[in-house]
Formats: structure tokens, C-alpha cells, sequence
């Protein structure tokens, strides 16, 4: 393992592992010209990487300018946002699938003079939305095309005729751990994104107390999909791999998911809550197809996986029905690890809350998954929990080196060398979220329980209070609802209102039961009464009245979910304003 004080900076970081480990392993990624895997060791990333910086020196970028990514998972990825970090330049990461309007505003924002994209379709989305004010000079491009005319005086230029032909020397200029090394804008669910500063010493602070949570090593294989744009990824995916030798495999994309866990046989995946929901909701289907006995011994594996999992974290006695575990995990665990490729030992689940069933199915089949809790604003992973002492229900205890407390209303704050240098060129909102004793204010409501565990309780800003001044959390609503297999996504409304309404996005594989007649007071009865017996433990106040069925699910490419696969509450109530209108009249 490879110390923030022998690595100084992330730059540092990677020069010392190729150093330590040239010829191994560093990453694999599918080669779509031959339709393969391929293996790269960390002396050919160090020679790309020397290449890349050859390139931006010979275009006079100077320490401290901001650079541009904008390309889905991969080693071309690594290799140029170590070259920017060596020359003291400052990376901004975008997503792969933003929208172009959103994009321009965090190129115009940061002031970034170099960007990479990965083809012509990402330019054409782009192109509408900047202009030649912008400080923006040149655009690389890593596959060919023919881009035609621009106003804006320049085209991008074709990698293979950026990059500079023979051997370049791997550079390492800064040494100062508290530069700023990143600018990572925030999804920006309620407005216009914030970009977060983040020094080599916030990243590598906490991708060590990440370390000290799982004990990574050389011979674990990651699976990488959640995208490097997401601090999550590039922290504990990315630098936390890299401190500790281990190789990392970048996955071809969602859709391929499931195959390329079969191939890769990774030990550690990260993700967000949405893709072991999606996991679980396949797991339900399938059941649902096969007979009653097969089902009541899925429902005996997870009852019995339970009581192993909570024997073995000291927290219950030993039961005879532990005796049955061999068998049902040979007839049903196992069976269903070995569609996550059969050998994961850590699992990890960060970004957005996961529904306690969820969470707890998965444990007891066996895996090893670890809920945890952060903002990009601490580098992101303020807790989580460890494999030796796991609440499922909470995110965990406070990583080695961050402090956690209680402020007004039960605000969680958060205190480390993790925590954000500030906002780029936002003083304001920058004193609104770290107070003058360093306090890191989340904005999540939160409880501290047994051996330090932090449940996250809720959001300060997001409580619905109805006419009647009752009070309900919207987020733990639809968390419930959403366990729903019809379900795909939902939000609930009721601002000041007399009753809770809901709008609803179908699941794909039930749409065609219900697109015959979508506004049939059938189908909104039909999905009213599912939405009631995921709500039966709420109270009687805080149960939904009402359901809109929206004909189009909200993604990234509409504007209504964020690139974090975070939902746009704001957008969505703005465009079905008059749909949420009509579930109140009359009544």
C-alpha cells in the first residue's frame, strides 16, 4: 500500500506504483476492433501517460488550468487525467451522457481550455451551446470523424493526431499535496451544479481511510461501471485500486453488465443503490414465473441467511435452522452469487439510500455488501460500514480520520482531511457549507446510534407538510413504493395539499398491460391499491390518494434525471405541473 505521505499527491501516487509494479496488471478493458479483452500493465499506462503530457505542454497549458473530460470508463480516461494531475493541471470530469446545455455551462464555468470527448456525437450535442467567448481552445477526439464546418474557428483534432509519435518521459511537477486538484460539479438536482474543489490531499485522505474500512490488495480485481465522473468511482474505484496494486476491469456498459461479471470475475464491485435494485427486481420476476415450493425456498435461504449473517456479527445466538444453511445456499445462494461472477467479497453501495429489504436479501444470500454515505463535497466517503460490524439499515461509523456530529435539527456534519477546499469561485455558498470550525454541512438529517452507526434520516429541505400540517419525508415514501416490481420510478407530491399524490413510471416489462387504456381510473385504482401495501406501516396521513402514470421514463437525456441517476424532483413537478393539477380536482 502505497501512504499519502510517500505519494505526496495523485500524480505521486501513480509514478510510485508504476515504480513498484511495472510489469503487472494495472487495468483490462474491451477492445471492440477485435472484439477481446486486453490487459495493460502499469508501464504501458506510464508511457501513455507521458504521451498525453507531451501533447498538452506542447499547447502551453500551464500548472493550475483546467482541463476537460468528457469519456466513459477506461484506461484513456486514467491516462489523461494523470497526465493533466503531473502537470499540476486541474481536471474536470463530465458525464458521457450529460446534456450539451449543461456541459457548455460547466466548460464556461470552469474556464477549461482543453477538452476530450470520445466521438462525433458528443461535438454535435455540444456544439449548439458554446461559442468562441468561451476559453475553450482545443478539443480532442479520440475516435475519427468528419466534424464540417464550425463557427468557432476549430475543429477537434483526432487523438492520433494530438499525440506526439515516440517515447515521452512520464513528468511528476508538483510535490504540494493541498494544490487543488479537481473540480467536480455537483448533479445540480436544484439548479444550476456547484463545482467542488477537491485537493490531492482530500482524495488520498480519504481513499486511505477507505483502505482502512476493506483492506484492498493486489490480488483483488474491481469491476468498473459506475462512471469516473462520479466521485465515488474515481475515489474508491480508481485511486483507492491504484494505492494498493489491485487491477481494475472497466465493464463495456450497463446493458453488458451481466456478462461482463461472468467474464471478469471481479472481487469488488461499487455501485449505486439503482443497479442492486434492478438485480433484486429480476431475482422477484424470475421467482414469480416458477412454483409456489421454489419461492418458499428462496424466502427459507434469506430467512436463514439472516440469522447466519447476524450469528456471525455477534449480534444473535446460534439456531438449529443454521444447520440448513449448506444445502440452501447450495440450492439457492449460491446460485445467485454466481451471477455476480461467484467470487465477490466486497460489495460496495453508496450515492443514495438502499431499501432496507434490498440490502438485507443480498447480505443474506451471502454477499458481502456495505452500505455508505458521502457527498462529493468530502472527496466523497465519510462512512460506511465494515465487513466485522454491519447495520445494514445504517451507512456505517465514520471512517478512520473523519469526525461526525449533530448540528441543529439533527443535521449530520462532517469534519476530516476529506473535506472540500471550497467552491469553485463561490465564496457565499461556500460559508453556508462549512462553518468556521470546519463543519461540513450535509443537509441530511441524521441519528447516531450503537458503536457510533449514522442512519440518515431524511433531507432538511425535502419534508412535505399537507394543509393539515402533518408532515411526511417523501424520499422514505418512495423507497417503499419503488420496491415495487410494476414500479420503476415514482415521486410523491402534496405540498399544502389535503392528500398525496404520486406520479408513476411503469417498469418496461409491464408497460404493454397498460398502455391499451393509461388514464383508466382501472389501472390508477390498480396502482393506488399496490402503492397502499407498500405503505401499510406509515401512518394513515401519509398514504397516497392518487397516481398519475407518466407515458415517458425520466432519464439524463429528458433533463429529469441527474448523470448520478438522481431524479430532478424540481423539472419533473415543473413539466407534469398540470397532470399533478388535475389529481386534485374534484376532491
Amino acid at each position: 500500500m502505497i501512504s499519502p505521505e510517500k505519494a505526496l499527491t495523485l500524480a505521486g501516487l501513480f509514478a510510485e506504483r508504476v515504480h513498484r509494479s511495472a510489469d503487472s496488471i494495472a487495468y483490462c478493458s474491451f477492445d471492440k476492433q477485435v472484439s477481446q479483452w486486453r490487459d495493460l500493465t502499469w508501464q504501458q499506462m506510464a508511457d501513455r501517460v507521458a504521451s498525453w503530457q507531451a501533447a498538452m505542454l506542447a499547447k502551453g497549458l500551464l500548472a493550475g488550468e483546467r482541463i476537460a473530460l468528457m469519456l466513459p470508463n477506461g484506461p484513456e480516461w486514467v491516462a489523461i487525467d494523470q497526465a493533466a494531475l503531473g502537470l499540476g493541471l486541474v481536471v474536470v470530469p463530465l458525464y458521457v451522457n450529460d446534456r450539451g446545455n449543461n456541459i457548455a455551462y460547466i466548460l464556461d464555468d470552469s474556464e477549461a481550455r482543453l477538452l476530450v470527448i470520445s466521438d462525433e456525437l458528443q461535438w454535435q450535442e455540444l456544439l449548439p451551446h458554446i461559442d468562441e467567448r468561451q476559453a475553450l481552445k482545443n478539443t480532442v477526439c479520440l475516435e475519427k470523424a468528419n466534424f464540417g464546418k464550425t463557427a468557432l474557428g476549430q475543429l477537434p483534432c483526432y487523438v492520433g493526431d494530438f499525440l506526439p509519435a515516440g517515447q515521452q518521459t512520464l513528468r511528476t511537477d508538483i510535490d504540494d499535496p493541498h494544490s487543488l486538484a479537481t473540480i467536480v460539479y455537483t448533479s445540480g438536482t436544484t439548479g444550476r451544479p456547484k463545482g467542488v474543489m477537491l485537493s490531492h490531499r482530500n482524495i488520498l485522505s480519504n481513499a486511505l481511510s477507505c483502505y482502512r474500512c476493506v483492506a484492498i490488495n493486489e490480488e483483488d480485481v474491481f469491476l468498473s461501471f459506475l462512471p469516473l465522473s462520479h466521485a465515488l468511482e474515481r475515489t474508491v474505484g480508481y485511486y483507492l485500486p491504484m494505492m494498493t496494486g489491485a487491477k481494475v476491469s472497466f465493464a463495456r456498459s450497463i446493458p453488458d453488465l451481466g456478462e461482463d461479471l461472468l467474464t471478469q470475475r471481479p472481487t469488488v464491485i461499487i455501485s449505486v443503490p439503482r443497479i442492486y435494485e434492478r438485480i433484486y427486481g429480476r431475482v422477484l420476476d424470475q421467482l414469480e414465473e416458477k412454483p409456489a415450493f421454489a419461492r418458499k425456498l428462496f424466502d427459507a435461504a434469506v430467512s436463514v441467511g439472516w440469522q447466519r449473517f447476524l450469528y456471525h456479527q455477534g449480534r444473535a445466538s446460534w439456531l438449529p435452522a443454521l444447520l440448513c444453511w449448506p444445502l440452501l445456499a447450495h440450492l439457492v445462494a449460491n446460485k445467485v452469487l454466481a451471477r455476480l461472477g461467484g467470487r465477490l467479497r466486497i460489495a460496495i453501495c453508496g450515492g443514495a439510500p438502499l431499501p432496507p429489504r434490498i440490502g438485507e436479501t443480498f447480505i443474506a444470500l451471502g454477499l458481502p455488501l456495505l452500505q455508505g454515505y458521502g457527498m462529493t463535497e468530502a472527496s466523497p466517503v465519510a462512512s460506511a460500514n465494515h465487513p466485522d460490524d454491519n447495520i445494514p439499515t445504517s451507512v456505517g461509523t465514520p471512517l478512520d480520520g473523519v469526525e461526525a456530529s449533530l448540528g441543529e435539527n439533527g443535521e449530520l456534519l462532517i469534519r476530516g482531511d476529506n473535506v472540500m477546499l471550497g467552491y469553485w469561485r463561490n465564496d457565499q455558498a461556500t460559508s453556508e457549507t462549512i462553518d468556521e470550525s470546519g463543519w461540513l454541512h450535509t443537509g441530511d438529517k441524521a441519528s447516531l446510534g450503537v458503536r457510533g452507526h449514522i442512519t440518515i434520516t431524511g433531507r432538511l429541505k425535502e419534508i412535505i407538510v399537507l394543509s393539515n400540517g402533518e408532515k411526511v419525508s417523501p424520499a422514505d415514501m418512495e423507497m417503499a413504493i419503488a420496491m415495487d416490481t410494476v414500479i420503476d420510478q415514482v415521486l410523491v407530491f402534496g405540498e399544502q395539499r389535503p392528500y398525496l399524490v404520486a406520479l408513476i413510471v411503469v417498469e418496461p416489462k409491464h408497460w404493454l398491460d397498460l398502455t391499451s387504456d393509461i388514464d383508466s381510473l382501472a389501472q390508477q385504482e390498480f396502482l393506488v391499491h399496490r402503492i397502499a401495501e407498500r405503505l401499510y406501516q406509515f401512518p394513515g396521513y401519509a398514504q397516497v390518494r392518487r397516481v398519475c402514470i407518466c407515458a415517458q421514463p425520466w432519464t439524463v437525456e429528458n433533463g429529469l434525471l441527474t448523470p448520478t441517476l438522481k431524479l430532478r424532483r424540481a423539472q419533473i413537478e415543473e413539466q407534469y405541473s398540470h397532470q399533478i393539477e388535475e389529481l386534485y380536482l374534484g376532491h
